[in-house]
């Protein structure tokens, strides 16, 4: 389970940064299998809740809510958690997880874009989630986008698939990996990127029985 980082706080006034994504991306969710790890989030309807709400009928009732109002960015801090791959060899795969959570104090009003950064010699290799995921630069770097209703102290996670090259080193370290994100609720960009490496061994087959 991924932790809050100490002294990690949110700026008292939020200015919105780059247009985000046009909302419609698949809701937040925890990869299968792994309960704990990230919670699923629900996105909040801005025709039918007030910002910060969730799930049917929120705040006064359904379809009274100010459409324009729920669209505001709201007070909240998204952070990128490190987590690194599992190992694997030359011409192998394995996942990137790309964590983010949210420190509030405020349910996210907006749609936030994750984007995966690999190292020279790693390609993405898709189907990925959410499906609203694309790779770019020759699949180097890809993007994702999930809608509003993060609320606080709650994760999202991407899965982005890679197949490293046939000619990398083993074993090694391949770096120079990040994981970013941005939204316009976001109050503080100091927590928005962490660095991942990916340990390359000779072989993930089990060792022959004696």
């Amino acid at each position: 389970m991924a932790t809050l980082a100490a002294g990690q706080a949110w700026a008292e006034d939020c200015t919105a940064g780059e247009q985000a994504p046009a909302p419609g991306a698949s809701a937040p969710a925890a990869e299968p299998g792994t309960a704990g790890t990230a919670d699923t989030a629900v996105a909040a309807d801005p025709g039918t809740a007030e910002t910060g709400t969730t799930g049917a009928g929120a705040g006064t009732g359904a379809g009274t809510a100010d459409p324009a109002a729920a669209a505001l960015p709201s007070d909240s801090d998204l952070y990128v958690v490190r987590m690194d791959p599992d190992a694997a060899p030359p011409g192998g795969t394995t996942t990137v997880h790309a964590f983010i959570g949210n420190l509030g104090p405020d349910t996210t009003a907006s749609p936030f874009t994750v984007v995966v950064t690999l190292p020279e010699g790693v390609t993405a290799e898709g189907p990925y989630f959410p499906e609203n995921c694309y790779a770019f630069q020759e699949g180097h770097r890809v993007r994702c986008t999930f809608p509003a209703g993060l609320p606080r102290f709650r994760s999202a996670t991407a899965l982005v698939p890679v197949r490293l090259a046939a000619t990398v080193p083993a074993p090694g370290t391949l770096t120079g990996g990040w994981v970013a994100v941005r939204s316009a609720d976001d109050c503080n960009e100091e927590n928005n990127k962490q660095p991942f490496e990916i340990p390359v061994v000779e072989t993930t087959e089990p060792r022959p029985a004696v």
